[in-house]
C-alpha cells in the first residue's frame, strides 16, 4: 500500500488553467478533475517520472479528482509484462494509488480502428504507400509544402486497403494509414502524420491479434477520451503536437473532449534519462541492472536507500513551470539527506578497519555504554554498545609521523575521545613484515568514562567512533558517485558512454559495524557515524552477509 504523506500541492500555471476551466461557463464546470499518468512499459520509472507522478496524481488530488494509472502499450517493440510490474511498484513505493483505475491502452485497440475507419469514410484519412525514403523526400521544408500522390486515394479503396493491412495481408512498412490535414502547414506535425503503421510483432497483452499498432499521436487522445480525462498533463516536447491532439479530439466521435497542457520535464545534471540509454548500460553490463543504485531509476535510487518522502519534496520544491531547466543532483541529495537526519538511526561502523588495544585495559573485561539511537527523535530510545580492550578504528584516523593540524591519533600525539566512551592517548604501533600499521597502541583515563565534551574536560584531538573488536560483525559497504564525470554526458556530440565514471563504485568488503545490525533488513537506513547515511542492500544482502550501500554523505555540497 502507498505510504501515508501530505498531499498539499503548491498552486502552479496547471492549477490556474484548471482553476479557469471549473469557473463558472468554464470547459469543465461541474465536472470532477480526472487526470492520467501513462507510461510506456518498455523501461523501468526514472527519477523524472517521478516529476509526472507527482504532477498527475498530486494534481487530482489537490482537486479531489481521479488519476488513471494507464500502460501505453501501443509499440510491441521492448514492452514487457516486467516492466508493468515495476511500474506499479514505483508508484505505489511514491505513496500514490489508482484505485480500480488501471488500464491499458491495448483494450483500446477495437476503439482506435474503429475511430480510424471513421475518419477514412468522413475523407480525413488514406492508406499511403509512400517508402520510408520516399516518406522523407516528400516530407518538405519551411518553404515546400509535403507530398503525397496518394493522398487523394478513393475512400473505399482506403478502407479496403486498411482492413486487408489489418488481417495481415502485407510487410512491415508496405502502407500506412495517415491523417489527411494539411500538407503545407508550418507544425510538421500536422502534414498529414502517420496514424498506423505495419508492425508484424508479437505483443505482450494481446499476442498475434494484431498487425497493426496506432502511433502515438493519434492514440494517446483518444485513449485520454475514451477514459474521460479532463486535463491530460504532458511534458513540454508534447506542446507542438498538441493541435494534432486537438485535431483527432475534434474529428473522432469520442466521448468527452480532453484539455492537453504542458510542463517542462525534469533534467539532472550528470544523468541521463533516456530509457533507450538506460536499457544499453543495462544490456551491455556497464551497471548491474535496472536497479544498480548509480542508476537514476527509482528501483535504483530505493535499492540506494532514497525514501519516498525525500523523492516528492525534491519533486514539489523544484516547482512545474513551462521553463526548461537542469537541476543539480546535489540538490535531491540534499533533500535525502534532510530526511534522512530526521529519522535513520544512529549507529557506528568502521569502514577501512586497523586494531586499536587500549593496553591498561584489563585483559578479560568488559563493559556496556549507554548511546542515544537518534538525538532528534528522543522516542527512539538508547542502545547498549560493548566496549573491551581491543577496538576497531578507522585506518586514516591514524598516522605514524602526522602531517601538520592533524588532531587523530600519532604516537605521543594529543588526547582524543573515543566517542561516547575514554579519552585515549596513542603510544605507538605495531607494523606487519612489509611494514604495514596492523595495530595502534594506546592507554585510556579510567576516569573519562562516558568521553562526554560537557564534562568540562579539553581534549586537544578528535573524537574518535569505533567498534568493540569482541562483538562487530563482518559487513561489506559500497561508496557510490556519479555514474557520469560529465555534468551533461547527453549535451552536444558526445557519446554518454565515454562519460561513465570509472570510480562511480567502490566496494570495501572488511568493514566492521556494531553488533546490533547483525540483524538489520532492507530498506533499513542508518546514520554511520563520521561516514554517511547507509541502507541495507535489498539485494545481496543477507544475514551471512551484510551488504550496506551508501545512500548520501554527510557533508551537504548544495548551495541555496
Amino acid at each position: 500500500m502507498p505510504e501515508e504523506r501530505n498531499t498539499t500541492m503548491t498552486q502552479n500555471f496547471i492549477h490556474d488553467f484548471i482553476d479557469e476551466d471549473i469557473a463558472q461557463g468554464g470547459q469543465f464546470q461541474g465536472m470532477t478533475v480526472h487526470t492520467r499518468f501513462p507510461p510506456e512499459p518498455n523501461g523501468y520509472l526514472h527519477i523524472g517520472h517521478a516529476k509526472a507522478i507527482f504532477v498527475d496524481f498530486g494534481t487530482a488530488e489537490k482537486y479531489g479528482g481521479l488519476c488513471n494509472l494507464r500502460m501505453d502499450d501501443t509499440n510491441p517493440t521492448k514492452e514487457d509484462v516486467e516492466y508493468v510490474e515495476a511500474i506499479q511498484e514505483d508508484i505505489h513505493w511514491l505513496g500514490y494509488d489508482w484505485g480500480d483505475r488501471f488500464y491499458f491502452a491495448s483494450d483500446y485497440f477495437e476503439q482506435m480502428y474503429g475511430y480510424a475507419v471513421e475518419l477514412i469514410r468522413k475523407g480525413l484519412a488514406y492508406v499511403c504507400e509512400l517508402t520510408p525514403e520516399e516518406f522523407k523526400e516528400y516530407r518538405g521544408d519551411v518553404n515546400t509544402p509535403a507530398r503525397s500522390p496518394w493522398r487523394d486515394r478513393p475512400i473505399e479503396e482506403s478502407l479496403d486497403l486498411f482492413a486487408r493491412m489489418r488481417a495481415g495481408e502485407f510487410p512491415n512498412g508496405k502502407y500506412t494509414l495517415r491523417a489527411k490535414i494539411d500538407l503545407a502547414s508550418g507544425n510538421f506535425n500536422m502534414r498529414d502524420p502517420v496514424i498506423y503503421r505495419i508492425n508484424h510483432m508479437h505483443h505482450h497483452r494481446q499476442g498475434d491479434k494484431w498487425c497493426i499498432y496506432p502511433m502515438y499521436d493519434f492514440a494517446h487522445p483518444l485513449e485520454d477520451a475514451i477514459e474521460g480525462i479532463t486535463h491530460s498533463l504532458c511534458s513540454l516536447e508534447f506542446e507542438d503536437h498538441r493541435p494534432l491532439y486537438d485535431w483527432v479530439i475534434a474529428n473522432c466521435s469520442v466521448p468527452a473532449k480532453p484539455r492537453q497542457i504542458e510542463f517542462a520535464r525534469l533534467g539532472i545534471n550528470y544523468t541521463v534519462m533516456s530509457k533507450r540509454k538506460l536499457r544499453q548500460l543495462v544490456e551491455e553490463n556497464r551497471v548491474s541492472g535496472w536497479d544498480d543504485p548509480r542508476m537514476p531509476t527509482l528501483c535504483g535510487l530505493r535499492r540506494r536507500g532514497y525514501t519516498p518522502r525525500s523523492i516528492r519534496n525534491f519533486s514539489e520544491r523544484n516547482g512545474v513551470s513551462k521553463a526548461a531547466s537542469t537541476v543539480e543532483f546535489a540538490f535531491l541529495e540534499h533533500c535525502l539527506r534532510e530526511d534522512l537526519n530526521e529519522t535513520a538511526q544512529r549507529r557506528m561502523a568502521v569502514l577501512r578497519p586497523v586494531k586499536l588495544t587500549l593496553t591498561n585495559y584489563p585483559e578479560g573485561q568488559s563493559e556496556t555504554f549507554t548511546v542515544e539511537n537518534n538525538p532528534n527523535r528522543p522516542e527512539d530510545g538508547s542502545r547498549e554498545v560493548a566496549f573491551s580492550r581491543t577496538l576497531y578504528v578507522e585506518a586514516e584516523d591514524f598516522l605514524e609521523t602526522p602531517v601538520p593540524k592533524y588532531k587523530r591519533l600519532y604516537p605521543d600525539g594529543p588526547e582524543c575521545r573515543l566517542k561516547g566512551a575514554y579519552v585515549i592517548k596513542c603510544t605507538g604501533c605495531v607494523k606487519d613484515a612489509d611494514g604495514n600499521v596492523v595495530e595502534i597502541l594506546a592507554t585510556y583515563d579510567p576516569d573519562s568514562r562516558g568521553g562526554d565534551p560537557a564534562d568540562g574536560r579539553k581534549v586537544k584531538g578528535a573524537t574518535i567512533h569505533w567498534v568493540d573488536a569482541a562483538t562487530a560483525v563482518d559487513a561489506e559497504v559500497r561508496l557510490y558517485d556519479n555514474l557520469f564525470t560529465d555534468p551533461d554526458p547527453d549535451g552536444g556530440d558526445k557519446n554518454f558512454l565515454d562519460c561513465l565514471n570509472p570510480n562511480s563504485l567502490e566496494v570495501l568488503p572488511h568493514a566492521k559495524v556494531e553488533a546490533g545490525l547483525a540483524g538489520a533488513q532492507a530498506p533499513a537506513s542508518f546514520q554511520f557515524l563520521r561516514q554517511g547515511y547507509f541502507c541495507v542492500d535489498n539485494r545481496d544482502s543477507s544475514p551471512e552477509h551484510l551488504v550496506f550501500n551508501r545512500s548520501v554523505s554527510l557533508k551537504d555540497s548544495f548551495k541555496f
